[in-house]
């Protein structure tokens, strides 16, 4: 895999997916396409394709932003201490490409107990059909 260049990345991405995949920013809730998406499919990364997360592990979380259990694979996202906003988080990027996604917490549903909070823009959906 070649990470494409920023150049190539604003290019490519709305200005909003650009922002928050490669400069951390954080989409405002309730106002991406995915938050209220029940259909069957697969979410994967807006910049390189890589599947990311599955509508069987999908809950709604109330906060505005899909919310997952867990990803399709473990490996496909790595974690990051967050210590932004006088908080401390962990920050969940594309294992890939490096894309921010949005944030895990300790607060979902069995059968994990998480809560991966992610930016819709950061996403595609691939429908199962």
């Amino acid at each position: 895999y070649r990470r494409p260049s920023d150049e190539e990345l604003k290019k490519r991405l709305t200005a909003m997916q650009y922002e928050v995949t490669q400069r951390d920013a954080t989409e405002p809730p309730f106002h991406n396409e995915f938050w209220d998406n029940h259909e069957a499919g697969l979410y994967v990364d807006v910049a390189t394709g890589e599947p990311l997360f599955s509508s069987l592990d999908k809950f709604d979380s109330g906060t505005g932003w899909p919310s997952f259990t867990r990803p399709v694979v473990r490996e496909s996202v790595i974690d990051k201490v967050d210590r932004s906003h006088g908080m401390v988080r962990t920050e969940v990027h594309c294992n890939r490409c490096g894309s921010h996604l949005g944030h895990v917490f300790p607060d979902g549903p069995p059968p994990t107990g998480l809560r991966y909070c992610i930016n819709g823009v950061a996403m595609n959906f691939k429908p199962k059909a």
